[in-house]
């Protein structure tokens, strides 16, 4: 019963009616990704802030540093969505840490922990992941969690899934209200400049503390102690770096 229920049909009617009037979700079936379609709109002025889209199946979804991600059907929340923030543009580097913030958060049943900058892991292993792009005026944000896959689905050795960790009573539906409205209780406050979300951030850490290897996508590597996050969300390194965007191999 667990699998099937984690594993049932998106219901866009049913979630438009729990969220708030902030977002505006649209299921579809089946689309080459989330991401790729709502930048899309965007650049085509077709897409408003709080405009989400979400999918049982993505035949090309991607995640960080253009990696690829798949999942069969029904099997992830694979979804994406558009905002605009208000604040100045240097701070927006925090945007994709407090969405992994609150995946971390919605997910807090489970134990889940953040890995700089915002992949969410449970035991160690991973569970969602998710990027961000700058299009027209704001960002649009997607985020992809492993729900009912049973190992056989997993795509790597090192990833988990919700049903792996025990959920049972539990729909993708459900899951995403929560995450949009964790979402929203702190973009909101940041959005206005307020910074509660940096040390709530910090709490649900992962690599803070650890030594960490650091891999650049140019190849060139680098080991440290992870030791804070900037202001503007870079992973700050105990011989004083300042990382924006690379891969964190945790060593401990």
């Amino acid at each position: 019963m667990g699998r099937e229920l984690l594993r049932a049909a998106l219901d866009q009617a049913e979630i438009n009616r729990l969220i708030t009037r902030y977002w505006r979700v649209s299921v579809v079936e089946l689309t080459s990704t989330t991401q790729g379609d709502l930048v899309q709109l965007v650049r085509d002025r077709k897409a408003n802030a709080g405009d989400v889209i979400v999918t049982e199946y993505q035949s090309a979804g991607r995640g960080r540093l253009d990696r690829s991600f798949e999942a069969a059907k029904g099997s992830a929340l694979l979804f994406s969505f558009y905002i605009e923030p208000k604040r100045n543009r240097d701070d927006w580097g925090w945007i994709p840490l407090i969405a992994g913030y609150c995946v971390a958060k919605t997910l807090h049943a489970y134990d889940a922990k953040i890995k700089w900058p915002n992949d969410i892991l449970i035991k160690g292993k991973k569970v969602s992941g998710l990027i961000a792009e700058f299009a027209g005026d704001g960002v649009v944000v997607g985020i992809g969690i492993n729900v009912g896959m049973e190992e056989r689905e997993l795509p790597v050795d090192t990833a988990t899934s919700l049903l792996l960790e025990g959920a049972v009573d539990l729909t993708r539906n459900q899951i995403l209200c929560e995450l949009l409205e964790e979402f929203e209780e702190h973009f909101s406050p940041w959005d206005k400049g307020v910074d509660e979300v940096q040390p709530l951030y910090v709490q649900l850490s992962e690599t803070l503390g650890k030594d960490v290897r650091i891999e650049h996508p140019g190849g060139a590597t680098h080991l440290a102690t992870a030791e804070s996050i900037s202001d503007t969300g870079a992973l700050v390194l105990d011989d004083g770096t300042h990382v924006q965007s690379a891969d964190v191999i945790h060593l401990r």
